[in-house]
C-alpha cells in the first residue's frame, strides 16, 4: 500500500508536541501497551515539558495488539520520516525509543529493526521474552497470533523475531538502554524478563541500567520514577 502519513494528517496517525518545540533537537517516541486504542488531546504535562527542551515527542497510534511487528515498526519509521522531513532534520539527529509493557518491548525490539537506529532506549516494565510471555497468561496467545500470523515457520521462530531477550546479538551496542521494573509486577514478572535481560545484555558486553522499583505493581513508578523516566529522555540526548 502507497503510504499515506504525511504532516497535515500526522494527528489522526500519532500524537505529536512538535507545535510546542522551538528548535527541535531530538525525537523521542513512545510505545503504546497492549490494548491501547486511545488517542491523546490535550498536551501531556511531559510532553509539553520535553517541547521545553527542544524534544519533538510521538506516541504512535499503532494496532493495539502490534507487538513491535513489521507493520507496527513501518509504521513508527513513517512517522518519524514526517517529522524529519518536515523540519529538515539531520540524519545524526537522535532518536530516543520508548514505552511500557509491550510498549516495553516494542521499545526494546524496535531498536534492532529501526530504520534510523535510536541512541536510546527507556522501557518500563518491558516484556522481553515473548517465547515465555507466550505462556504466561491466558489472555495473550491471541494477541501474539493476531500479531504473528502472517509470519513463516512456527509461533516459536516468530516469537523470537520480537523477543528482546532473543534479540540480544543484534542490539546496538554504543546505545544507551534504561529499564525499569517493579518488583510486586504480577502481568511482567520482573525475574523472568528485566533481570534476565539485563544479565543476558552484561553477558553480550552491553550497558543496561535497571531501576527497580519496589512494592509497586505493572508499570506503576510512582512519582519519583515518572519523573526518572521521562528525565531520561534529556539525559540520553546529552541536556
Amino acid at each position: 500500500m502507497e503510504k499515506l502519513i504525511n504532516y497535515e494528517n500526522l494527528h489522526l496517525y500519532s500524537y505529536s508536541n512538535d507545535k510546542l518545540v522551538k528548535l527541535p533537537r531530538a525525537v523521542a517516541v513512545e510505545f503504546s501497551g497492549l490494548g491501547t486504542t486511545r488517542m491523546i488531546g490535550e498536551h501531556p504535562e511531559h510532553a509539553k515539558h520535553l517541547a521545553e527542551n527542544g524534544i519533538i515527542y510521538l506516541v504512535p497510534y499503532h494496532n493495539p495488539w502490534a507487538w513491535m511487528n513489521r507493520q507496527a515498526c513501518a509504521y513508527a519509521d513513517e512517522i518519524i520520516d514526517v517529522i524529519f522531513e518536515k523540519y529538515g532534520l539531520s540524519d545524526d539527529t537522535p532518536v530516543i525509543s520508548m514505552g511500557g509493557s509491550m510498549g516495553g518491548q516494542g521499545a526494546l525490539t524496535y531498536m534492532v529493526y529501526a530504520k534510523r537506529t535510536p541512541k536510546a532506549c527507556i522501557a518500563n516494565c518491558p516484556v522481553c521474552d515473548t517465547v515465555f510471555h507466550f505462556t504466561e497468561r491466558p489472555d495473550l496467545p491471541h494477541t501474539f497470533y493476531s500479531a504473528l500470523s502472517g509470519e513463516a515457520g512456527t509461533m516459536d521462530d516468530a516469537l523470537r523475531t520480537i523477543s528482546p531477550i532473543h534479540l540480544v546479538e543484534r542490539m546496538p551496542k554504543e546505545a544507551d538502554y534504561h529499564l525499569f521494573a517493579c518488583t510486586a509486577d504480577t502481568a511482567v514478572n520482573i525475574d523472568m524478563h528485566a533481570r534476565r535481560f539485563v544479565s543476558a545484555m552484561a553477558d553480550a558486553g552491553i550497558s543496561v541500567t535497571l531501576d527497580v522499583i519496589p512494592d509497586r505493581g505493572h508499570c506503576d513508578l510512582g512519582e519519583d520514577g515518572w519523573k526518572r523516566y521521562y528525565d531520561c529522555i534529556s539525559d540520553a540526548c546529552g541536556n
